[in-house]
């Protein structure tokens, strides 16, 4: 009988068509909505997972994340390299200023100051040249952050510092040797970095920690963060937890404060809101479209159920037809859109910077939705068959 139900499937196209673009649908617009939110979630953290080499980040007790700081006092840096534990402690500065390009224009950046000595930190810079430019008097490395078109300057040499902004002149992308005003202080650009993008998207000024300090607005506290390494043989969380019991500042490992930042954003994030409804619509349209369709299905082929009825097929039997159609249409859709999604997705993540991760929970959580959707559509497809009674059928009422 189960065969039978296949072949009553697949024997009807149009609708056998219908049922898999349902169930395609709703597991690509699941999954992507879910990868997209994994992808920003990234950026968000983007600039924890920059810094790779730190294993503790000690911050203000109030900060719960990179998005939103406060700074301390400068004494802080010298109290946790005191602690035991700690092979090395540098400093990281953030900031945010107006700079004006040489037409007259401004673009708000943000300001990672790095440490002076080691410059850790610093992104891989474009063609290959060093980090190491940062030392030179006034250097600063750019980067978009995620954005597009922020980093232009004029093309023309005549429309650079002009007595009146130069708005609409033709423009280039930033380069090394290139100059801005922050806060009426020359930068010199020192290079272009490929740092991870941001969320927000914002564009990015890399400098040392005394460049930072001095192109900034005064602050009676500059530093943000303290980036710690553990001697060998100390986990992160337990040297996390002896900064806090030494210092009283929070501390936190690498990886507890990407989770942070993303619990910050959870709470905080409008996009989020945005997400849940792409999900609600995705369900919606699905639970519609397979629906509908696997109950017209299911009413067109009523005297082909009236008939194995009257041959002495029960109830539980039916519903095993209608549970292997639903389940068939369900397999193959599911495999059709997360196929699609990952596909379309690493198209979009590698052409378009479009923040897309699949992550190992974003194809359950396609595939769930899956479930839910296909359940409910035989539920309701079902009660027309378990009313059924043959003699009407066959009586035409």
């Amino acid at each position: 009988m189960l065969r039978v139900a296949l072949k009553m499937l697949i024997g009807d196209r149009v609708k056998y068509v219908g049922l898999l673009f349902g169930i395609t649908f709703t597991t690509f617009l699941v999954t992507f909505a879910a990868s997209y939110f994994c992808g920003f979630m990234t950026r968000g953290f983007a600039l924890v997972a920059e810094n790779g080499a730190a294993d503790v980040w000690v911050m203000d007790p109030a900060v719960a994340s990179v998005e939103q700081t406060s700074n301390m006092a400068a004494s802080a840096l010298g109290r946790v390299r005191s602690v035991e534990g700690v092979a090395s402690a540098v400093p990281l500065a953030l900031g945010t200023a107006e700079a004006r390009f040489p037409n007259g224009r401004f673009q708000p950046f943000q300001v990672i100051g790095v440490d002076d000595a080691t410059l850790s930190g610093v992104p891989p810079l474009e063609n290959g040249a060093s980090s190491a430019a940062l030392r030179a008097p006034d250097a600063a490395i750019v980067d978009p952050g995620g954005t597009e078109d922020k980093l232009e300057t004029p093309l023309l040499e005549a429309d650079q510092w002009p007595p009146e902004p130069h708005l609409d002149a033709p423009t280039r992308p930033l380069a090394a040797g290139d100059e801005l005003l922050i806060n009426d202080r020359r930068v010199r650009i020192a290079g272009r970095s490929k740092a991870l993008p941001r969320f927000p998207p914002r564009p990015l000024l890399y400098t040392t920690f005394s460049n930072a300090t001095r192109i900034l607005l005064p602050e009676r506290r500059r530093l943000t963060f303290v980036l710690a390494t553990a001697t060998p043989g100390v986990m992160p969380g337990e040297l996390a937890a002896r900064i806090h019991a030494r210092t009283g500042l929070r501390a936190r490992a690498s990886d507890d404060f990407k989770a942070d930042t993303v619990r910050w954003f959870l709470t905080n994030s409008e996009d989020v809101g945005d997400i849940a409804a792409m999900l609600s619509v995705a369900m919606s349209v699905g639970f519609g479209v397979t629906g509908i369709m696997l109950y017209m299905f299911t009413h067109e082929n009523l005297k082909q159920y009236a008939v194995l009825k009257a041959m002495g097929a029960t109830s539980k039997l039916l519903l095993g037809m209608i549970a292997v159609q639903t389940g068939l249409c369900a397999l193959v859709g599911a495999g059709l859109g997360l196929g699609l999604c990952a596909t379309l997705g690493r198209f979009v993540a590698e052409t378009a910077d479009f923040p897309f991760r699949m992550m190992w929970f974003t194809p359950l959580l396609g595939g769930g939705t899956v479930v839910l959707v296909s359940v409910a559509a035989a539920a309701i497809s079902a009660r027309s068959v378990l009313k059924l009674e043959p003699a009407i059928v066959f009586a035409g009422r």
